[in-house]
Formats: structure tokens, sequence, C-alpha cells
């Protein structure tokens, strides 16, 4: 096990061991242990009271933050020529498909989001091997696949982010920068933790929200009391 840095030993100090934090508290004590030189992600940790193994129990779902992710997300857009002006109007990187599709064959994904139509996606499958293991693949679920190609543009551009549950229960998720001002941490915490709820499996029984951890890139996480998060 390697050594913690100075800094690291630092954060460390500043956790009470074993205790819960209000969600405010937790959101300034984030920003207060964090040492790095750039702009780090602001993660949260769900553990949920599911079996990810029984599909009516998987959760996965989209938001919108409310104050935005922090980060520039590159768009790319594979649709029909007639959708092209409205999507690049709304702010997509790149839009066009055939050449595209080419680029990506060839192992170009140079890009953070990928949207596209229904109508396109027989010609996407075949780069599954590709956007699969990238996390790329459209999908409708996260809203990436759609007719209305330019408002889902616009919604990522915004702060529209996908999550799901992953094999141990939890989910993960980057929902800000410590750049942010605490209660713009708080928004899109509490924002993120609402849409969890209102997914909640019918078939998920006893306490569904476990644990809730706060994090940022290469800090030690701060465990929020559950209850500080409700609106």
């Amino acid at each position: 096990m390697s050594k913690l840095t100075k800094n690291q030993k630092l954060a460390q100090s500043k956790i009470e061991a074993g205790k819960a934090y209000t969600l405010e508290e937790a959101c300034a004590l984030v920003k207060e242990i964090t040492y790095t030189k750039f702009d780090a992600s602001l993660d949260i940790d769900v553990r949920l009271g599911v079996d990810p193994r029984k599909a009516n129990q998987m959760v996965r779902g989209v938001v919108t933050l409310p104050n935005g992710t922090g980060k520039t997300v590159r768009v790319l857009v594979l649709c029909s020529p007639d959708a092209e002006a409205a999507a690049k109007a709304a702010g997509a990187d790149y839009v066009g498909l055939d050449e595209y599709i080419e680029k990506i064959k060839g192992g170009w994904t140079d890009v953070d989001v990928i949207i596209t139509q229904p109508a396109i996606m027989g010609k996407i499958g075949a780069l599954g091997r590709v956007l699969g293991p990238r996390g790329l693949m459209p999908n409708p679920k996260s809203g990436t696949v759609t007719v209305d190609v330019a408002k889902a543009v616009e919604e990522v551009k915004k702060g529209k982010i996908d999550f799901k549950v992953d094999k141990n229960g939890i989910v993960h998720s980057s929902i800000g920068k410590v750049s942010f001002t605490p209660q713009a941490m708080l928004e899109n915490v509490r924002e993120f933790i609402a849409t969890l709820i209102k997914l909640k499996p019918a078939t998920s029984k006893g306490t569904y929200i476990k644990s809730i951890y706060l994090s940022s890139t290469m800090s030690p996480g701060v465990k929020v009391d559950a209850k500080s998060v409700d609106a």
C-alpha cells in the first residue's frame, strides 16, 4: 500500500471518523480537503438497497443538474442531412453521418456524448465494439437516441447526465466541480438524489438510500447524513 502524501494526511485529519455530515457541512468540507492544482470534479457515490442482478431492480436514469457539470462536453450528432443545421445551431461540436462512422471504425472517439436518431441506429450497431467499452453507445434510455437531436444537444450542454447502478448496488457520478459555490454543489446533489428516489423500483424493500458519500478527485470520501439531503 502506497504511503499517504502530506496533503492526503491533512485531508484525512479534517474528517471525523464515523461521522455523517449534513449536506451543507459535507459540501463545505469537500472544498476544504481538496488540494489538487486543477479544478477537481465533485463526485457522489450512493449505495442503494437494490439487487442489480434482478432486472426489475436495475436503476438507470438521466438528470439535468441545475448548475451543470462544470465540464465542456464534446457532442457528436450522427443524423440525416435534414437535421444537421438544427444540431449545429443547438451547439453540437461535430455533425454528420457516414464520414464520422468511418472515423469511429478507425478508432476515433474524441467526444464525450454521441446523439443520434432512431432511423440511424441500424448503421451505428456495428460500432458497438468501439463505442460500448467507452460508454459512448447511444441509448434511448439516456435520451441519446431521439428524433429531436437539437433538444438532446441542448440538454447535454446544459448539464444532463445519465447514470446507472453498478453490480455492487452503487451509483457513482460526477455532478459538478469543486470550484462551484457550496450552494451550487448542494443544489446539484439534491437534484441527483431526488431523481434516484423517483426511480426506486417497486420491488426494492427496506432502506433504499443506504449511504451517500461526496468526494473530489483524489480526496477521501465524506459521509453525508441522508436525512439532510431532503429539499
